[in-house]
């Protein structure tokens, strides 16, 4: 029979604002700044704060005051004097019914819609046209062939090539299968595409356009001076062994090539220091500048922690505007009614994140202040709950506020998780950080016999004999990380 029936319970609703506060916190510096950028451009109850300030601290409000329907007043002090926000409470209050407290204005270095700019540049001017990239590899290459002198169809058979080239470099078709694809009178011949190929593969890095990577080893080896140690052997390793080699059979290459253990170590050294994807190295993404969100000095024997005035929003409710609004007819029914809300939502979730993360930053100097005087050697062990029970803060929020957050300090810039090192254990049964155990292995290894180098048993050796207990697999894992090679490419010759 079927039935209705009535139950109540419980459920937990991240309501608009919150959500909004939660999406901004886990925004790196660059993100935020794009979306206060757009939120300038959408919503006409946000105006950008033109007032010329340097060095700033972040202006807030003093709770009660109606800051986002009053005129800008700037109550800052500089970064180097000031490491806390200023309270500014010297704002005219304007009384607007079912309108909430706006926090007050922003001010700092950044200008998401200035109309004037320090270097004369236009308006109109996209800094993303001065960016450098690297040219990819078709483009490297047909690049390259402008500079040779050849015919209509010769350089149009050149150019098939370099298109059916794979973004590795390598050309994995079979020559009589692009034949058959092209259109040409008279026909294409196997012959002409290879001629246009050794052509290929000659114009810039060698390896580009092989067929295998025999070949692509094999033609980086040719390249080679004349005089170079091993370059023989390698050659016969490249075009005949590699199987060999990859599965390190030393004594039957020896016998096969018909050389001396030293000639093919040196030979074995050599191939491994070859390109076996030539391809990749073009048209890769530059590394861009990281923006740091929080400022390190140390003032006064004592280390400070400011929000960089260069990330920090520029946006305030624009008064004329909400004022206007406010005396209209059936505001509150109206559309703009929302977006006045969420303007002041933005500049009091933006406050927030500001807030959040200075906080979370000088837990973070105060747990790791041996780290700022002595360097990675002195990173103690810490975790995220360490700062949530420090901060009454959940651990998913301290995840969202050091996830893409970077940190300007005397010894250089560092990502929050930077100073978040797992712990590890120590024969007295302390705990140190993996970070200190990577510096201690950099150390060993910069102190090393460059004839002899330490293997990764005696590295796991010398840690245990300063007490700390890691296994040979886990030395291994951190030389890995510090893109250190092992013992047998370290030694020189």
């Amino acid at each position: 029979m079927p039935s209705i029936e009535l139950r109540a319970r419980q459920s937990l609703a991240l309501t608009p604002r919150l959500q909004q506060s939660v999406r901004l916190l886990q925004l790196s510096s660059l993100e935020f700044q794009q979306e206060l950028r757009t939120a300038l451009d959408t919503n006409p109850f946000l105006e950008y704060d033109s007032t010329d300030t340097e060095d700033v601290a972040l202006a807030t409000a003093t709770p009660g005051d109606d800051a986002g329907m009053t005129p800008a007043t700037d109550t800052v002090a500089t970064a180097e004097a000031e490491s806390s926000p200023v309270d500014n409470s010297a704002g005219d209050t304007m009384e607007s019914a079912g309108q909430d407290d706006v926090p007050g204005d922003f001010s700092g270095d950044y200008s998401s819609r200035s109309s004037t700019r320090q270097n004369g540049d236009s308006d109109s001017s996209d800094p993303a046209e001065w960016a450098r990239s690297q040219p990819t590899l078709r483009e490297q290459l047909h690049d390259s062939l402008r500079l040779y002198r050849l015919d209509d169809r010769d350089r149009a058979v050149a150019r098939f090539i370099i298109e059916a080239l794979d973004d590795d470099g390598y050309l994995r078709q079979e020559l009589a299968e692009l034949a058959d694809s092209v259109d040409l009178e008279p026909e294409l011949t196997e012959e002409e595409l290879l001629v246009a190929l050794r052509l290929v593969q000659s114009l810039d890095r060698p390896g580009l356009g092989a067929r295998s990577l025999s070949e692509c080893l094999s033609l980086q080896v040719n390249a080679l001076p004349a005089d170079t140690p091993g370059r023989d052997v390698a050659r016969q390793i490249v075009d005949h062994h590699l199987e060999r080699l990859a599965r390190r059979e030393q004594a039957e290459l020896q016998k096969q090539i018909g050389c001396s253990a030293e000639e093919l170590r040196v030979a074995c050294a050599l191939v491994r220091k070859l390109d076996p994807k030539p391809g990749n190295n073009y048209g890769r993404t530059e590394d861009n500048y990281v923006v740091p969100d929080v400022i390190v000095r140390q003032v006064r024997n004592k280390w400070a922690v400011t929000i960089n005035p260069a990330v920090q929003p520029r946006a305030r409710i624009h008064r004329m505007y909400a004022e206007l609004f406010a005396q209209s007819a059936g505001a509150s029914r109206s559309p703009l009614a929302q977006q006045l809300q969420e303007a002041r939502w933005l500049i009091r979730n933006a406050q927030q994140r500001f807030d959040t993360i200075q906080r979370v930053a000088e837990c973070i100097v105060a747990h790791q202040r041996a780290f700022f005087q002595y360097g990675e050697i002195a990173l103690k062990p810490m975790v995220l709950r360490d700062v949530a029970e420090e901060l009454g803060l959940h651990e998913s929020t301290i995840s969202r506020a050091t996830g893409n957050k970077y940190m300007a300090t005397p010894r250089g810039i560092f990502e929050f998780k930077h100073f978040f090192p797992r712990e590890l254990g120590t024969e007295s049964g302390g705990t140190c950080s993996a970070a200190a155990v990577r510096a201690l292995l950099k150390e060993m290894i910069a102190a090393e016999n460059t004839h002899d180098p330490l293997s990764d048993v005696t590295l796991a050796k010398m840690l245990a004999d300063q007490g700390v207990l890691v296994a040979r697999r886990t030395v291994a894992k951190y030389r890995h990380l510090m893109k250190v090679p092992p013992a047998e490419l370290r030694r020189q010759v």
